[in-house]
């Protein structure tokens, strides 16, 4: 069915529509600034479509992975044996043994996945920290939804699209409540100045500001612990909106930041919360994936990880096994350049990964000798969907293969709805890297 409803979406994309498209694109990234650095966020002109019956098997199996890592989560607080796997720094680990006062570490999440051509999708990564995109994606749903492209197709393909601001807030809020507020809080989205997704900042605040929470956007530095309160400048804060990521702060702040001293404190609630750097970790999935760890989960559990997580280990010399047999994992890596793919386990944006296939014998011997030195990971590749999209390549519209990375979005560590999406024409998917395209997810209805 969702092959039948792109070709129709694509016929459609003519003349007057695709003018009116083009229109509504260009105002929509106007008016949010929906631009990474100098380059628009959005350059297709068709939303990810997704019908009813995938969605909800998506939703399913992501849940339930969900579901383990918030299990996985807890045997690593309680269990430093385990904990050691991560390799955390000692500030990392003092870090996470402040209590944030709730009980999800992860308020909001990324579960990054690849869809394949079979319908079926892999996680590859757990962005818990600080998820960025969710509200460009939900700007970016409106924008397409009042496209008369848009109207016209749901003449025979009725659609539906999830609401990501109103979920936003009212996870900030059902944190702060449990955290033990009882008042309206004074709400603060924080990252550093310079980052280029400040957009969305300004987006969340105007949304945050319409339901009559009084909102500040600020830098970490601008912080400051006074009095039994954490400002900025003359703005008492509650709440913090955290985007900046935890490893960023404590390196350019340390644990005596601000922030850090009142969240330690309990003067300040801060969602997501610090102990979700030992989530961000990408060794978590080698936990996830290897045989001597299922014991942790329930059989549901186990069932859709081995459905789900490709094979993961952490880089080291020893044997694991791989599809049932014994291996020498250093060996094994160096034969299976083809089908492997090395990334920095504390890292993000795409920084660090060497994707096998992708280059030569000499260079990937290269990268496993400098990771087996430092914390790494090394991951089984997956098939990654491509799909056609009309493309806005001056001014024209062009039809072009991309490949889609899929990415639900989960919530307070028990549920998953909506999701992001990310186009690229290389399969290194990442819009911070400095390539792709995001696009809107849209629910074709059955």
């Amino acid at each position: 069915m969702t092959a039948d409803a792109i070709k129709h979406y694509h016929s459609l994309l003519e003349g007057p529509l695709a003018d009116d498209a083009i229109s509504r694109l260009s105002a929509a990234t106007g008016k949010y600034n929906l631009r990474f650095g100098a380059r628009p966020i959005c350059a297709v002109l068709r939303p990810m479509l997704i019908n009813e019956r995938q969605y909800e098997h998506v939703r399913r199996d992501s849940t339930l992975t969900l579901s383990a890592i918030e299990r996985l989560y807890r045997a690593l607080m309680a269990d430093e044996k385990l904990r050691a796997e991560l390799n955390l720094t000692p500030d990392e680990e003092r870090l996470i043994s402040i209590d944030p006062g709730f009980s999800a570490p992860d308020g909001s999440g990324r579960l990054d996945a690849f869809l394949d051509s079979r319908g079926e999708f892999h996680f590859v990564e757990y962005n818990a920290d600080s998820p960025g995109g969710l509200l460009y994606g939900d700007v970016l749903s409106e924008a397409f939804a009042e496209m008369e492209v848009t109207r016209e197709f749901e003449r025979k393909y009725p659609l539906r699209r999830t609401a990501i601001r109103p979920r936003i807030l009212e996870t900030l809020l059902q944190c702060y409540r449990e955290w033990g507020g009882r008042d309206r809080p004074r709400i603060a989205i924080v990252d550093w100045n310079e980052v280029k997704t400040r957009a969305e900042f300004e987006i969340c605040r105007e949304y945050f500001e319409s339901r009559g929470y009084a909102t500040i956007i600020a830098d970490p530095n601008e912080l400051e612990y006074r009095g039994g309160w954490l400002r900025a400048g003359d703005f008492q804060i509650n709440l913090v909106y955290k985007r900046v990521v935890t490893g960023e702060l404590l390196t350019r702040g340390g644990l005596n930041h601000s922030l850090i001293r009142a969240v330690r404190d309990r003067a300040v609630c801060a969602v997501n919360s610090f102990r979700v750097q030992m989530l961000t970790k990408k060794a978590i999935f080698a936990l996830l994936d290897d045989p001597d760890y299922e014991r942790l989960f329930p059989a549901d559990e186990q069932q859709a990880l081995r459905r789900r997580i490709p094979w993961t280990r952490i880089l080291r010399e020893g044997f694991t096994t791989y599809r049932g047999r014994r291996v020498d994992l250093l060996d094994f890596v160096a034969r299976r350049r083809e089908i492997l793919v090395l990334k920095p386990s504390g890292d993000y944006g795409g920084r660090g990964v060497t994707l096998g296939w992708e280059c030569g014998d000499d260079d990937w011997n290269r990268a496993i000798k400098e990771a087996a030195g430092a914390a790494f990971v090394v991951q089984e590749r997956v098939e990654v969907l491509q799909e056609s999209f009309p493309t806005l390549a001056g001014g024209k519209i062009v039809y072009e293969d991309r490949y889609v990375d899929f990415d639900p979005y989960t919530w307070t560590g028990d549920d998953v709805e909506g999701a992001g999406v990310r186009l690229s024409s290389s399969a290194l998917l990442n819009v911070t890297a400095g390539g792709g395209s995001a696009t809107p997810m849209m629910i074709v209805e059955e």
